[in-house]
């Protein structure tokens, strides 16, 4: 048994959900004012892990925890219209895309595979803090973000459950204008 579910398997766990469904009154706007941008991995439980409950913040995921265009995409919109005012960029330890290059991570993909994907950006990390800190500056000069968002970069430890704060801050004055 490999553990996989069956798409009937999850529908049916659906309809039980369905059944004690009580979150269809919070508001869509971030009650904590917060979004973060994390990782699809399955060991992060983003509100949980921060003491946070349904409706206090936006969750962005992707492969490590990236700022895409569509992270900048999704985070000009919440910081427009649904209440965020502070971001959290977090990675994590242990990270598939940490500590390798793009040809040591697509070295296995199959041959259909990397024809697919020839010229992808996978986003790999050869330096996991410089990659950090690389995806909180994107954030910090861009200029379609409102002013005043706060933005830190964070890392999170799979083997305690720790957040570390890695990028603090910046005081607004030190922010370059749009």
């Amino acid at each position: 048994m490999t553990g996989d579910v069956g798409f009937d398997d999850l529908l049916a766990a659906n309809r039980r959900y369905v059944s004690a469904f009580s979150l269809g009154a919070i508001p869509a706007r971030a009650a904590r004012g917060f979004a973060l941008v994390t990782c699809m991995d399955s060991r992060i439980e983003p509100l949980v892990m921060l003491g946070l409950h349904h409706g206090d913040a936006k969750i962005l995921r992707n492969a490590g925890g990236r700022v895409t265009p569509d992270v900048v995409r999704s985070l000009v919109l919440a910081t427009t219209y649904l209440g965020v005012t502070h971001v959290a960029v977090m990675h994590h330890t242990d990270c598939a895309l940490a500590g390798r290059g793009e040809p040591e991570l697509t070295s296995g993909f199959s041959p259909e595979q990397a024809r697919a994907t020839h010229g992808w950006n996978f986003l790999a990390m050869p330096d996991p803090d410089a990659s950090l800190a690389a995806d909180v500056d994107a954030l910090r000069r861009c200029g379609a973000l409102p002013g005043g968002v706060r933005i830190e970069g964070w890392r999170y430890d799979v083997r305690t459950g720790e957040v570390h704060r890695v990028v603090p801050e910046e005081p607004p004055a030190a922010r370059p204008a749009p």
